[in-house]
């Protein structure tokens, strides 16, 4: 991992002004910010690790648990949330086995409940990986997972 983010830190000036930036490329590259990460990110940066957590946990782009191979999100905006998107949230939670937040024990899955895609014509929406599913009813939602599996 320290080569990967010697690559990452190599793009960037040595100041403070570039966390965000960094914090960034490092999710990017490795889809989350482990411990480890920031404690590198914290000796590249010279900073303390309790400042890179005070600003990473500021910003909700942020995470800090590992994603599974397939992130699953289920839209709860209003449009999503008034034609059925609760219904499909439950459906995955039983399906997976998780609830939302978690990541299945093989980390192949992770569910998330978000706000708003801004798809609001394809209501309710679910999203895995980059792929939107629109329209979506409990048991399409269902045999998309099992089809992953």
């Amino acid at each position: 991992m320290a080569q990967e983010l010697e690559a990452i830190f190599q793009k960037h000036k040595r100041e403070r002004s570039s966390l965000i930036s960094v914090l960034q490329e490092v999710q990017y590259k490795l889809g989350y910010l482990s411990p480890e990460a920031i404690a590198e990110i914290a000796r590249f940066l010279k900073i303390s690790e309790s400042e890179i957590y005070g600003v990473a946990t500021f910003y909700a782009q942020f995470r800090f648990t590992r994603p599974g191979e397939h992130e699953i999100k289920v839209c709860l905006g209003t449009a999503c949330h008034v034609r059925g998107g609760e219904r499909i949230l439950e459906e995955m939670e039983r399906e997976l086995d998780i609830q939302a937040g978690g990541v299945t024990p093989d980390y192949k899955f992770s569910l998330e409940k978000v706000a708003c895609f801004g798809s609001c014509a394809l209501a309710p929406v679910m999203v895995v990986g980059k792929e939107v599913h629109g329209r979506m009813d409990p048991n399409r939602a269902k045999k998309i997972i099992r089809a992953l599996r």
